[in-house]
């Protein structure tokens, strides 16, 4: 066994460690699952053999299944009785292990997530490390998928139904505190504890059966039967439905695993969970999920675009010009992830009041949640340091320029830090539309010019779009992603054009609604079908919270530039008279909503004059295709003219980006999953009806004629 090793001492205990060669995290795949199967049946034949404990070589227990071997098995195409043969290895060797009449303690190392911890439930006994970087729990509903090992099934018969289904389809993870409070766990101790602890369970001569095979089991909290329990199944299901809009089938087959499992013996119990999650494994989601949010997640954090020449450089001092929510919020990430920070604005008084402010406000609601201290809290806040002038910024190896977006504000600051830079420095604009090359003129090292569109709010929002300008150098581009990666962000690279990649695309979702608003489309409907098609807020609402005054003059500034050759956005007419009858956005008080205290809001009654409600409506579904056709068209597009050239990119960017269905994939995604010949005749049929922004782009057709598709499925496991 290569990625098992089994140990017998002479008091009969074995001691079973996952420790696979090669790789820093223990994950299942065949070779590993094909171990442990054998290391059971050795287990369970073994006279000499008392009891077990299970645990890891690595600093983690066991990090569940081997991503890529899920997305083989989610697009490989094969049929349910072959997929059903290709999972059931795992999950009965978790049910010999619990049945193989020896008691088994897993000694949790580390984290465990996922069919590691599926691992865990199948002991009879649990201790876990006190660690604040442990953590345990099953997150598959992320992947679109339903712990298929097990956990559906002896997670709500150790701790009760209501508290299995709130961690399964909400995927939570656990701290040990946590683990051991809600019973995940049996005792959490030090780590130099840990292996004692577990043999001096292991010495208590413990029977070797799971409660659950126990003549006069009871599920705890109350049976299926119970009435309360009925009513945590229904409210579960609505309240599920409700967040998901129906594109989401792992929570519901969750649910559907606990309710038709209990009711019957464990061995039954595991085939409906089979079942369950294969049909979940055939379903488009779960693969366009895994590939997307995982695999392409791990490529672009683990920076697989940036330059190999360059040498590694990690930021230990860098600049910040602008103190106002993006540069606080950056120089906060920065100063977080062990970064000196000089933060210059129009003042040093008034920089260290806006970058100290937003710093303390975090941190303090860190402190309250127990994920902060106020030792770190002084710590971050002692690395954030207020400028005066641009001397201050002399020995800085970056500076992220973060004032407001006019191209005179930027060239103004970007010429004045220009002369102190160190000669290797790396300046980085954060903008979100305009051009990278255009500002950069207003450098006299334009190779070492970038572009870092940073997202709002910038500690919680995980993706940086790095954008390459036409004179930025390849070292450059390793030294900004570097920046990145140290701040824990996700990057994707682009280069440089009008609205780069993701403000290009997400602007055709607002727009799209707005275009709907004048066409008669009932303001309501249109959001519910924004809600509907799985993006995080609908078209009318997100135009408020990102501000009209703002799209406005976002608009004016791309007719000044480009003349004739801009594009006619449907939303410019409808910005205008909303800006023009001081209907600005939320933060001016009303736009499309009036906003009420309290954070209340409604539609706006005064949109029924300006914008009449046509008598015939288009259904729900129609809206939603629009709304996804739409920003998928844009984002081919992208493709086609070279601003991104990676599909995974594209569609990461997409998610991580500004929200988009996060079901589908990514815009390349849902095109994949409609089918290109299905998706061209959709695209046609809108530009008939509204116009030639649904235009099919060239390359859908070159595609379709050669067969192609933007992410081909991967070689069967």
């Amino acid at each position: 066994m290569k990625t098992i090793t089994l140990r017998t001492d002479a008091q009969g205990t074995t001691t079973l460690t996952l420790d696979m060669p090669g790789r820093s995290w223990n994950v299942w795949n065949t070779e590993s699952i094909a171990d442990f199967a054998a290391a059971v049946d050795q287990i369970a034949e073994d006279d000499g053999c008392k009891g077990v404990i299970i645990t890891s070589g690595k600093p983690g227990f066991l990090a569940g299944a081997d991503l890529a071997m899920v997305e083989a098995l989610t697009q490989g195409g094969q049929d349910a009785a072959t997929l059903s043969a290709q999972v059931a290895p795992l999950s009965d060797a978790l049910r010999r292990l619990e049945t193989c009449g020896k008691p088994v303690v897993a000694a949790i190392n580390g984290t465990a997530l996922g069919g590691g911890f599926e691992l865990a439930l199948a002991c009879h006994h649990r201790v876990l490390v006190d660690s604040p970087r442990a953590k345990v729990g099953l997150p598959e509903v992320q992947l679109g998928l339903l712990p298929g090992a097990g956990g559906t099934q002896r997670l709500p018969r150790l701790i009760g139904v209501q508290p299995a289904l709130q961690l399964m389809t909400e995927g939570k993870a656990l701290r040990p505190d946590k683990a051991l409070k809600m019973g995940l766990v049996d005792a959490v101790v030090p780590a130099e504890a840990l292996l004692d602890t577990a043999r001096a369970w292991l010495a208590t001569g413990p029977d070797a059966v799971q409660p659950w095979d126990r003549r006069g089991f009871r599920v705890p909290g109350g049976s299926l039967d119970d009435p309360k329990v009925g009513q945590v199944l229904m409210a579960g299901t609505a309240m599920i439905m409700a967040k998901t809009q129906g594109n989401m089938p792992a929570p519901v087959a969750i649910l559907a695993c606990v309710a038709e499992g209990l009711r019957l013996p464990m061995d039954q119990g595991l085939v409906v969970e089979r079942r369950h999650f294969v049909s979940l494994l055939r379903d488009p989601v779960a693969g366009n999920m895994v590939r997307t949010l995982f695999l392409a997640k791990q490529e672009a954090d683990g920076l697989a675009r940036r330059p190999a020449g360059p040498p590694r450089r990690r930021p230990v001092r860098i600049g910040v010009l602008g103190a106002g929510l993006m540069g606080a919020g950056i120089a906060y990430v920065a100063a977080k992830a062990g970064m000196e920070v000089v933060v210059m604005d129009v003042d040093a008084a008034t920089a260290a009041d806006r970058a100290h402010g937003y710093a303390a406000a975090r941190e303090d609601k860190a402190i309250a949640r127990r994920r902060s201290s106020p030792e770190k809290k002084a710590a971050v806040l002692g690395r954030i340091q207020p400028a005066g002038g641009p001397a201050a910024l002399q020995g800085c190896g970056l500076v992220v320029e973060a004032v407001f977006e006019d191209r005179a504000i930027k060239a103004e600051v970007t010429a004045a830090v220009d002369a102190v830079l160190d000669d290797d420095a790396v300046f980085g604009s954060n903008t979100s539309t305009l051009p990278i090359t255009g500002l950069a003129r207003a450098s006299s090292r334009p190779g070492r010019f970038i572009g870092l569109h940073f997202f709002s709010p910038v500690e919680r929002m995980p993706l940086v779009e790095v954008i390459v300008g036409e004179q930025t150098t390849d070292e450059t581009l390793a030294w900004a992603l570097d920046f990145v990666a140290a701040l824990g962000k996700t990057p994707i690279v682009v280069r440089d054009s009008r609205g780069f990649y993701t403000s290009r695309v997400f602007g055709t979702y607002v727009s799209e609604g707005m275009a709907m608003l004048r066409e008669g489309v009932a303001p309501a409907l249109i959001e519910n079908a924004g809600r509907r098609a799985g993006m995080p807020m609908p078209p009318l609402a997100l135009a408020d919270e990102v501000g009209l005054q703002l799209l406005a003059m976002v608009d004016r500034q791309t007719r000044a530039d480009l003349g004739a050759a801009a594009p006619d956005k449907p939303s410019t007419p409808v910005v205008e008279q909303l800006v023009g009858a001081g209907r600005r956005g939320r933060r001016d008080g009303g736009g499309f909503y009036d906003y009420g205290e309290g954070g209340d809001k409604q539609l706006w009654t005064g949109l029924g004059a300006l914008y009449p409600v046509a008598a015939d409506q288009p259904d729900v579904e129609t809206l939603v295709s629009r709304f996804l056709a739409i920003q998928a068209i844009e984002a081919v597009r992208c493709v086609e003219e070279g601003v991104i050239t990676h599909a995974r990119d594209v569609d990461l960017g997409a998610i991580l980006g500004w929200g988009f269905a996060p079901w589908t994939g990514g815009p390349l995604a849902h095109i994949d999953t409609v089918g290109l010949a299905d998706f061209i005749e959709e695209a046609e049929a809108f530009a008939a009806a509204h116009g030639p922004r649904f235009a099919v782009p060239a390359l859908l057709r070159e595609m379709q004629a050669a067969g192609r598709v933007f992410h081909p499925a991967p070689e069967s496991p």
